[in-house]
């Protein structure tokens, strides 16, 4: 049966029309299901942005929790460490000739204080007169029998002529052996006198190699801290501290609060205070926006040129000021030079006090070392004064700056000194920096004070809005050359001017004073005037003749978390001094050039002297390293059986300490000051920044100095 549906047509026409219609609607179909599957692999997508930003803030949180959590379980069992072990004992006046010492339990280690009328410097006086302490002990070989007395220890203290000073001396005894320890002292006198001495002995509870582990593991942990950037630098010098003076606790030597205070160098800390008083008041002046036109005039607008020039003056200067005084003056200037350039001054300020430390290495005034090293008495009878270290080292650093430059130039090679944004947006991004720190400096106890942090909190949130505005309409390249320089110099000329002339013949006229009288300071024995008093008397001379009112707008420049930073350093070092750190270094140096046969001995005692002080002095503060490590070598060098002159040791030790300081942020003085004022304005550079640059600088130029030692001492016999 056929069936006929005139709707159905079966022809070619027909048939291709619609498969073309089922094509183009399966075409369409496919498009919507890609479409929808765009957009949900987009959606996807968004979720899992999302889903790994909360598990990156999620992990965020756990490790700052963790990392808070550990800080403060060891801040806890540090002060319960402290607290739960007594003072050491006070002194006792000695009374007897023998005193019979039993109560010393497991002790490893017994240590003797003796003050009495001791001669400061063993060397720097010949006398007759002196006592003799005997360290005796019996051993314990049974219940019934004990042996007989054995002197293990002699120690010899000359006596002075004058009896009313006091010099307290200290040495540590092992115990050998369980038994009774007796304490001997005899003085030995021309003509029958009296000799006042105060005794104290305490008994550590750790022997020497686990003291300097313990004193090892704390200076790596603060650095650990401070490289990692796990907490402030200040308060990562403050925890190092803290555990040190654990470890003395729990050693047996725990230090009175006195004695903590002691040990924090005054004459620094009041250094920086007054220069940092100086320079902020100096600031109000323009001057330094002003000598920043002034240098980069003189540079003809070539940026290496200007930074050669700074560097250089910077290493002139440090060579008669302290390094840390030519940095206080110097940092505000290129910073604000910098900010005029559009050029980053992290780089720029980091050049400048490696080149500080190298220029404080040529005088016997520029560096600490250096001054610890020419005030040595018995030094100066073997004729190493102020003009023959000056010379040898001159010519030493003269050698090292030739070679340090175009060094300095290779490491800069692919470094951008330039900004890579604008002018105008960096100077908004700084803007809003200092508007929030006004703001966050600012206590609201008052409904005023409240009122203003809100007022400054809305500044900053307009200066923010402008700034995404800027950043997104605001895109163009910076040339490398500013190749129209005195149209720039003119406009740059207008618009930083000296503002106040009168606080300006000011700020000099004391300035002036203050540094003339640190020159005299030097050479001059009738000023009995330390640096840190000078510059305090300058500071409030300056405070007098500037009629300031504003007196919390001075303060608030002061770098106290520098300063702070200082305070915890002197006790962490001199809590590690404790520990035997810095004396295992020195004796372990000792140990080592004995070991040398003796016609290498002085070139191996040179190369092992400069490089143990400049890598010690990269870690650990240089001045008491110096300070330990000058005995140790002066014994060395009157040592018979090692046949070595002083003065090349000597030198060894002053370019190593000196030029050792470039190696870390923390190894001078200058380094940490000029990073503190940086980032007060802004321009904070990191441990790592200053590492990356100072330490290849240090390798440099310590290497160029050992080669000068070589050839002045070993090759041509420079040793008289």
């Amino acid at each position: 049966m056929a069936l006929h549906n005139p709707d159905f047509t079966t022809d070619d026409d027909s048939w291709d029309n619609s498969s073309a219609e089922f094509e183009q609607r399966f075409q369409l179909g496919s498009g919507m299901t890609s479409l929808s599957r765009s957009v949900s692999s987009e959606r996807y997508e968004i979720l899992d942005n999302l889903h790994v930003k909360f598990n990156l803030s999620k992990m965020r949180c756990c490790l700052k929790f963790l990392k808070v959590s550990g800080l403060f379980i060891f801040v806890v069992v540090c002060s319960v460490s402290i607290g739960f072990f007594p003072f050491s004992p006070p002194p006792i006046k000695f009374l007897t000739t023998t005193m019979n010492l039993t109560d010393f339990h497991d002790s490893a280690l017994m240590k003797l204080d003796i003050g009495g009328p001791f001669v400061a410097d063993v060397a720097d006086q010949q006398t007759e007169e002196y006592i003799v302490v005997q360290i005796s002990q019996t051993e314990d070989a049974g219940s019934r029998r004990r042996r007989p007395q054995q002197v293990v220890y002699n120690w010899s203290l000359p006596l002075s002529s004058r009896r009313n000073q006091q010099i307290i001396t200290t040495r540590t005894f092992e115990i050998l052996n369980r038994g009774t320890i007796f304490i001997n002292i005899q003085a030995f006198l021309p003509e029958p006198g009296s000799v006042p001495l105060s005794v104290k002995y305490q008994y550590l509870h750790a022997s020497i190699e686990a003291q300097v582990t313990v004193a090892s593991i704390t200076l790596v942990g603060v650095y650990v801290l401070i490289i990692l950037e796990i907490v402030h630098r200040t308060l990562a010098a403050m925890l190092g501290s803290l555990a040190a003076l654990a470890a003395l606790a729990v050693v047996g030597e725990r230090p009175s609060m006195v004695k903590v205070v002691e040990w924090i160098d005054y004459e620094t800390l009041a250094l920086l205070f007054g220069m940092m008083i100086l320079v902020a008041i100096f600031s109000e002046t323009g001057f330094f926006d002003y000598c920043a036109v002034k240098a980069y005039r003189f540079s003809r607008g070539k940026v290496w040129a200007m930074i050669t020039i700074l560097c250089l003056i910077a290493a002139i200067l440090s060579a008669f000021l302290d390094n840390v005084t030519t940095m206080l003056l110097f940092t505000p200037v290129t910073i604000r030079l910098c900010e005029v350039l559009n050029l980053d001054p992290r780089h720029v300020l980091i050049a400048e006090v490696i080149f500080t430390n190298i220029g404080g290495a040529a005088t016997a005034v520029g560096d600490p070392p250096n001054v610890i090293i020419v005030s040595k008495q018995e030094l100066r009878k073997e004729g190493l004064d102020f003009a023959a270290f000056t010379g040898h080292m001159f010519v030493g650093i003269c050698l090292v700056v030739l070679v340090s430059f175009p060094f300095l130039r290779l490491l800069y090679w692919n470094k951008k000194l330039y900004n890579k944004e604008p002018s105008e947006i960096v100077e908004l991004k700084h803007e809003i920096y200092v508007w929030r720190l006004t703001a966050q400096r600012i206590n609201p106890a008052s409904r005023e004070e409240t009122a203003v942090k809100c007022l400054l909190m809305q500044k900053v949130l307009t200066l923010e809005i402008l700034l995404r505005k800027k950043l997104r309409t605001f895109h163009r390249q910076i040339s490398q050359e500013d190749k129209n320089w005195e149209t720039n110099i003119q406009e740059l000329q207008k618009k930083h001017r000296i503002t106040d002339k009168i606080l300006l013949i000011k700020c000099l006229t004391v300035l002036g004073c203050v540094i003339l009288m640190f020159f005299l300071n030097s050479f001059v024995p009738g000023i009995h005037l330390d640096l840190g008093w000078i510059a305090i008397l300058g500071a409030i001379w300056l405070l007098v003749l500037a009629d300031i009112h504003d007196f919390e707008m001075i303060l608030n420049r002061v770098e106290w978390a520098t300063l702070l930073f200082f305070a915890a350093l002197f006790v962490l070092m001199e809590a590690l001094a404790h520990l035997h750190l810095i004396d295992y270094i020195g004796e372990q140096t000792a140990l080592l050039i004995k070991v040398v046969p003796e016609e290498q001995r002085l070139a191996v005692a040179i190369i092992l002297v400069l490089w143990v002080s400049a890598l010690a002095s990269s870690v650990i503060d240089n001045i008491p390293f110096t300070a330990t490590m000058i005995p140790v070598l002066l014994n060395l060098s009157k040592d018979p059986d090692v046949n070595l002159p002083m003065k090349p040791l000597i030198f060894s030790l002053a370019m190593g300490a000196c030029l050792g300081g470039n190696g870390t942020l923390i190894g001078a003085s200058a380094n940490v000051v000029c990073a503190g004022i940086a980032e007060q304005h802004g321009y904070g550079f990191s441990f790592m920044e200053f590492f990356r640059l100072g330490f290849p600088m240090m390798i440099v130029s310590c290497t160029i100095g050992m080669c000068y030692l070589l050839v002045a001492h070993v090759v041509l016999g420079w040793n008289s």
